[in-house]
């Protein structure tokens, strides 16, 4: 079974049903049985449309439960109107489905949840395994998803960046279990791009493929956490930098900037230095400058106080700290950095400590007690 094919197949499967008149949950259900016929029959000779095929058995499948369920027998004249089987739309219509997925009404983790089900064509058990929960509180997740969008109706355009929202969310998860959802990110988002033409989607695009692309050199042999000026950047994909390069490019050419074309402009930045020290660290903070007037984040500021250390020096940086909320994640671990830079390497070793307390992983921890261990072997007689 090419099961590639499969997850390709169904999201288009998916909104024909919807569209079709079927809720969403219902037609979630008949497009997975019918996945299951496919695997069961395909292999011993595959149908000439196969997008076509499953349209047909899952309609069906969605006939069959319907009449099954007496509750909805009022519904029966209107379903019963089967369109003839024949070759389905080639028209790409999973926009449709990235929308309904991401629509507002549901939470970041049970849209991320049901993006990966329904648009990316994974298990439930896949999708449980890649977040580290048990695959029945996954199913309960979806589940309650599916109920929460049944009856939304499509009939106004879709909020573009709630769907970037979701599959940057998907994208920042990285690797676990046995799916790749930073891969998986790229791929959903390389289908959002073909669907929609819109800078915004371009730029999460080049983003995601800039920042993967350094993905081999974060890790040392021991699973530790390798700084970014520490990297070795013979590592890095360069495929995947001239091609975020290029998407990024054309996107800036339409002068219709938004906060994931910034983000993508300084990890191009990054991309473009052969070493640390050639970094353009003056043109980093003017991209953080255009981040803030996007976003006025305050993690974004945080950024940009350690770029402007980097560009303008330690103190100048410091200072830029000092403006900020303290209780910011990784705040202390930024102070820590530009201390050290300051050359104050006391008051970085115990900044290091304090940071490493506060991670929100054990390999950032890690990476922060062996900086203050450097720091403070260095000050021992």
């Amino acid at each position: 079974m090419d099961e590639a094919l499969l997850r390709s197949l169904t999201p288009g499967v998916l909104t024909i049903l919807v569209r079709r008149g079927a809720d969403f949950a219902a037609a979630e259900d008949a497009v997975q049985d019918a996945l299951v016929e496919a695997v069961r029959v395909w292999p011993e000779g595959a149908p000439l449309d196969p997008k076509g095929w499953l349209v047909t058995v899952a309609w069906r499948k969605f006939l069959d439960a319907t009449r099954a369920d007496t509750a909805r027998r009022r519904r029966e004249d209107r379903v019963d109107a089967e369109p003839e089987p024949g070759p389905a739309t080639s028209v790409d219509d999973t926009l449709r489905l990235f929308f309904l997925c991401a629509h507002p009404s549901l939470s970041p983790s049970s849209a991320v949840a049901l993006t990966l089900r329904a648009v990316g064509g994974l298990t439930t058990r896949q999708i449980a395994r890649a977040y580290l929960v048990p695959e029945a509180t996954m199913a309960q997740r979806i589940s309650r998803a599916k109920r929460t969008v049944s009856g939304v109706r499509l009939d106004r355009p879709g909020d573009v960046s709630t769907v970037l929202r979701v599959l940057y969310l998907v994208f920042n998860e990285g690797y676990s279990g046995d799916v790749d959802l930073a891969a998986e990110a790229i791929r959903l988002t390389r289908q959002l791009a073909h669907a929609v033409d819109h800078p915004e989607v371009a730029g999460l695009l080049a983003l995601m493929l800039l920042h993967h692309a350094r993905r081999a050199a974060r890790t040392a042999p021991d699973g530790g956490l390798v700084p970014l000026a520490e990297q070795d950047r013979g590592r890095w994909d360069t495929a995947a930098i001239a091609e975020g390069v290029h998407i990024l490019q054309a996107a800036l050419a339409r002068d219709r900037l938004g906060e994931f074309q910034a983000q993508a402009a300084v990890a191009a930045l990054h991309a473009d230095a052969r070493t640390a020290e050639e970094t353009d660290w003056v043109q980093i903070v003017e991209w953080y400058d255009e981040l803030v007037r996007l976003t006025d984040s305050p993690v974004v500021r945080l950024n940009r106080a350690v770029a402007v250390g980097e560009a303008d020096g330690p103190r100048a940086g410091l200072a830029a700290l000092a403006a900020l909320d303290a209780t910011l994640p990784r705040h202390t671990a930024a102070a820590a950095y530009l201390h050290e830079r300051a050359g104050d390497a006391a008051t970085a070793a115990r900044l290091y400590v304090e940071a490493a307390l506060k991670a929100p992983n054990l390999a950032e921890r890690d990476h922060l007690t062996r900086q203050a261990a450097r720091l403070n072997s260095r000050r021992e007689p």
